[in-house]
């Protein structure tokens, strides 16, 4: 089990036909979308409680939650086949994210954000020394992750040769690679994002095909993983 918070969050999580249990509001939030999550909870037959926000407060410390929160069923994770047969089903050339050992929920939320509006596919992340689907990320998803498969798997490496021999192309990114305007994307891919702090892992990035960059002009090294992912990928997303 685990909750979610945040208005969008929780009326994705209600329109997607997740497993809710329960719905927290504070009392004298009445105004606007929350309205229609009382509505929708009614319709579903979801019992809504009214709380003290310091009940919310307490529950979500350090945590903008709009006065709204949610008992879910915690999120599934998939296999990655899945994601790619689901690709191909639908007649297209699969275009997945890998993340390598992210910390931030923040940065995973807003990369899936950008995975969704871009109509890519599915992620994939490690079991291990990485951010999961945690409450903070899926707050900051904005819903996206009630609609995008997750694989969690235990050994990337071992993974991202299996996705090499189902004709997945995989592009890491690093300081040292190509000028991402300048690379082909056709074809079924994956893109690898490293942590903030340490990029790619060793292991990982000598298992990409091809390590793309993007140059950068100011005085900064590096841009922040969730927006590095979203430039790269609406690069990715018409090429065929």
């Amino acid at each position: 089990m685990g909750d979610i918070f945040g208005r969008n969050p929780v009326m994705e999580a209600l329109k997607s036909n997740r497993t809710i249990n329960k719905i927290w509001l504070a009392k004298g939030e009445q105004k606007g979308s929350v309205r229609e999550i009382v509505a929708l909870a009614k319709e579903k037959r979801i019992a809504v409680q009214m709380v003290e926000r310091s009940k919310l407060d307490k529950m979500f410390p350090h945590e903008n939650h709009q006065g709204v929160a949610a008992s879910v069923a915690s999120a599934d994770y998939v296999a990655w086949q899945d994601i790619v047969d689901a690709a191909r089903q639908k007649g297209e050339d699969p275009l997945l994210v890998i993340l390598d050992e992210l910390e931030d929920p923040h940065n995973l939320g807003a990369i899936l954000r950008s995975v969704d509006a871009v109509g890519a596919h599915g992620v994939i992340i490690p079991e291990r020394r990485a951010v999961g689907l945690t409450p903070a990320a899926v707050k900051a998803s904005a819903g996206a992750v009630e609609y995008l498969p997750v694989a969690r798997e235990v050994n990337l490496t071992r993974t991202i040769e299996r996705l090499k021999k189902e004709g997945v192309w995989i592009y890491g990114t690093a300081m040292d690679g190509e000028d991402y305007r300048k690379v082909d994307y056709s074809g079924a891919k994956a893109l690898v994002i490293g942590s903030e702090g340490e990029g790619m892992s060793r292991l990982v990035g000598e298992s990409c095909d091809k390590v793309v960059t993007l140059p950068m002009k100011g005085k900064i090294e590096s841009l922040n993983a969730s927006v590095a992912a979203g430039i790269l990928l609406y690069a990715m997303m018409d090429a065929k």
